[in-house]
């Protein structure tokens, strides 16, 4: 489930980067470090962002493979709050999915995640802040949390790692993820992963911004396709259902030279095969969409090989219709939803 993208935040799982090319990199890099060309003030800047990404992967190393969920929402509300109780349902459902949960590792919503998910399950990016933000009582001192300097690495850590990413009620901080979560999906920087705005039931808290979104539509500074990319629920079962039934028949994707390889846990249903083929067909191009094996390129990734694969040409000026596709391929799953956002 947690194959990636090329060129994207992820780095594409399975493709061959030979080792002699990257120690070379990697020597350049040091000696322009090492030398008196750079400012101090960069160096200090690339070095500690060097320092947080490497002490990420090692953290990783061991949980790297396993689907995560991460779980963005505000550090200021208590446990009392229906919000910070929703959150708490959201982890406990998908740890019990087999999901591991990702927060920032502090109070609040994170802690509600963390709660619900149990240590075992819990994994923090925390932020070091002069206020406001520290570990959590179920994510402290665990071997799967790691102390942040920058908000951009951190959001890097976050989007890289996400099967599918939940935003609850918070501040700043909050809208920050969710935009930056939003604006890689559209432009096709990030992997497809399903995108829940999650709130109590009978909240109002995401209504502004869907108020928002149709201002933007009315403007043209977005399309209305793009509301494909999330979804919002009052309630932590419908949410979860929405994320599982995403990962019903699709598994991953990955791009090879000039080809789009989409890697299925089951076969299409011979009508939504040609309905899918039909209603994509500008997407899909030319070459269509065949029924595969694993191909030759992918022989580094013998776990997935006995996996069915849709192979088309490759896309890449429209993400959104690539994300609509992924959703449809679920689409003769009753309970799954395939519509749009309705705002």
């Amino acid at each position: 489930m947690n194959a990636n993208l090329q060129e994207n935040i992820a780095p594409p799982k399975g493709q061959v980067v030979e080792a002699t090319d990257l120690k070379e990199r990697a020597e350049k890099v040091s000696e322009l470090l090492l030398s008196d060309d750079m400012p101090n003030y960069d160096k200090n800047l690339f070095i500690q962002t060097l320092e947080e990404l490497c002490e990420y992967s090692a953290i990783m190393k061991d949980i790297r493979d396993l689907p995560k969920v991460s779980i963005f929402g505000g550090a200021r509300l208590q446990p009392d709050d229906p919000d910070y109780q929703v959150a708490k349902e959201m982890g406990e459902i998908m740890a019990g999915a087999g999901y591991k949960v990702i927060t920032g590792g502090g109070p609040g919503i994170m802690q509600a995640g963390h709660e619900g998910a149990g240590r075992k399950d819990a994994v923090g990016f925390n932020i070091i802040l002069p206020f406001e933000q520290r570990s959590n009582h179920v994510i402290k001192g665990s071997k799967h949390v790691i102390d942040c300097k920058y908000f951009f690495t951190r959001k890097l850590m976050f989007l890289r790692e996400s099967d599918a990413v939940v935003a609850c009620v918070g501040g700043f901080g909050t809208m920050d993820e969710l935009f930056e979560t939003i604006t890689l999906l559209q432009t096709g920087k990030a992997r497809p992963v399903p995108l829940v705005l999650l709130e109590k039931e009978g909240g109002t808290f995401w209504d502004s911004l869907l108020e928002m979104a149709e201002k933007l539509i009315e403007h043209g500074t977005i399309n209305r396709d793009d509301l494909y990319l999330f979804r919002r629920f009052h309630s932590a079962e419908d949410a979860a259902d929405y994320i599982n039934n995403f990962y019903r028949r699709y598994h991953s994707i990955r791009y090879i030279g000039d080809r789009l390889v989409i890697r299925l846990k089951s076969p299409l249903p011979d009508q939504l095969y040609k309905e899918i083929c039909e209603e994509y067909a500008e997407f899909i191009g030319d070459w269509g969409l065949v029924y595969t094996d694993a191909l030759e390129e992918e022989s580094d990734e013998p776990e997935l090989s006995s996996l069915p694969r849709l192979v088309m040409k490759a896309n890449r000026k429209k993400p959104v219709e690539l994300y609509k596709l992924i959703r449809s391929l679920n689409r003769d799953v009753e309970s799954t939803s395939t519509k749009r956002q309705n705002i």
